[in-house]
């Protein structure tokens, strides 16, 4: 190992942004400015969504074009709908998600349009769509056929008509909205900084955003808010819950839904989405949904004391989300809804100023040698 390599690029400043950043004096992460827990109880989703985008919240008026323009986008072509149904059933749904994104693209005649307004038709298309995808295999793996997009529902009440049929109650699709606007946007990401690679190479932004997805399936990045609920599954009930998470420790074992590179103190996205889950467990009032919430603050309070490290964002979410229905496979793709607005935010940034990213390596392998005598 070299000290002149930062490995896995820590610490390395790669590009200027003013999309998104962690201010480290309140360590709070921030959309254009504004602190995210603001954001997440005080706007819609769709609000977040303009912001990212445009740099300013919305107007009264900004924002009923915006929804009107985002309802306009949805639905996925017949080839679309049969390309979802010629996918394997026992893909992950991450897997699915790629491929149909991958598809539309290819569809779209604008593809090639790497204007500033062509990248932001595109970025609207694809928040539009991607909910559609999703619920759509969520169901097809159920053997259920499609809903169709309903245009009279808001962006999240719209994803739960697709997937269930119908809308819960305004509680929990605001515990959802929550959940949008927490996971939009962190700054240079592994997933962005895919996304960014690929735009650097003034590749279409569909690839870009596929090649994102890609890297966000990974249980190291968007994957941990599936393996927080397969821990718990594991765990089974809170009586079993410091033994297991001490052991964990003990053993040296990979635990998920726990620390982050960029926050020290804890991620600033944690309480309000704690405060979500929360509220999910008081709706259900099941036996089940009190067995999670107890299994994670036992959980959470055992690795605070024994570690001092902190959950993330993954930690809270991928409960609530379960609570709310969903199935573990569909939470990184919910994930994906979200992230698309900071993902093609970032490419539209690189698209403005493009340098293309290629960094050096650091060789370690043998030195120049001979073919003859080789064996």
């Amino acid at each position: 190992m070299s000290n002149d390599v930062k490995y896995g690029l820590a610490g390395v400043i790669a590009d200027d942004t003013a999309v998104s950043k962690v201010m480290p004096e309140t360590n709070s992460l921030t959309y254009r400015g504004y602190a995210v827990q603001d954001l997440a109880t005080a706007c819609q989703f769709e609000d977040v969504a303009y912001l990212i985008w445009h740099r300013e919240l919305p107007t009264e008026a900004q924002r009923a074009e915006f929804k009107s323009l985002e309802r306009s986008e949805r639905g996925l072509s017949q080839n679309a709908h049969a390309l979802l149904q010629m996918l394997n059933n026992d893909a992950h749904p991450m897997d699915t998600l790629r491929t149909v994104v991958s598809f539309i693209g290819q569809e779209d005649g604008t593809t090639e349009d790497s204007s500033p307004e062509g990248l932001y038709a595109k970025s609207v298309r694809m928040m539009a769509k991607i909910p559609e995808i999703i619920a759509v295999d969520y169901r097809r793996r159920q053997g259920k056929g499609p809903i169709p997009p309903d245009a009279s529902l808001d962006f999240c009440e719209n994803f739960f008509n697709m997937c269930f049929g119908e809308v819960p109650a305004p509680e929990v699709v605001k515990c959802f909205d929550i959940s949008m606007t927490l996971y939009a946007e962190h700054s240079f990401n592994a997933s962005t900084f895919t996304g960014r690679v690929i735009a650097s190479t003034t590749s279409d932004i569909y690839s870009a955003v596929t090649g994102a997805i890609g890297a966000l399936k990974g249980p190291l990045h968007g994957g941990a808010n599936e393996a927080v609920m397969h821990m718990l599954e594991e765990v089974g009930e809170p009586s079993n819950a410091k033994a297991w998470m001490l052991d964990a420790l003990e053993n040296k074992k990979k635990i998920m839904g726990f620390g982050h590179r960029v926050y020290r103190s804890g991620d600033s996205r944690v309480p309000t989405m704690t405060d979500a889950f929360q509220k999910m467990v008081e709706i259900m009032d099941t036996p089940e949904a009190k067995k999670y919430w107890e299994m994670s603050r036992i959980l959470d309070d055992t690795m605070v004391d024994a570690k001092g490290i902190y959950p993330n964002l993954d930690f809270p979410a991928g409960p609530a989300y379960y609570l709310m229905g969903f199935d573990i496979p569909t939470f990184t793709p919910i994930f994906v809804m979200s992230r698309i607005t900071g993902w093609t935010a970032h490419i539209m940034e690189q698209a403005a100023d493009n340098k293309l990213i290629r960094p050096l390596s650091n060789y370690v392998g043998s030195e120049q040698r001979s073919v003859e005598g080789a064996a």
